[in-house]
């Protein structure tokens, strides 16, 4: 146990396991206006997996530093 854990009274939760998976380009479906609504979509996803990845970075140095609790 870090010192001052039980003391501050912190229990991190697990990541749920879905939050660690990338989320795949959307198809292009033939007969779609492909070339607009294609490049808007991977910008989004590719933010989106950024983000993750982020929030990923962020709670994997609070399990490090400060553990978690069963």
């Amino acid at each position: 146990m870090v010192k001052g854990q039980a003391a501050a009274g912190i229990a991190l939760p697990p990541l749920p396991d879905d939050l660690r998976r990338q989320e795949a380009h959307a198809p292009v479906v033939e007969g779609e206006p492909v070339i607009a609504i294609l490049a808007r979509e991977r910008l989004a996803l590719d933010r989106a997996n950024a983000r993750q990845g982020r929030t990923l970075k962020f709670y994997d140095d609070l399990t490090s530093r400060y553990g978690t609790r069963r």
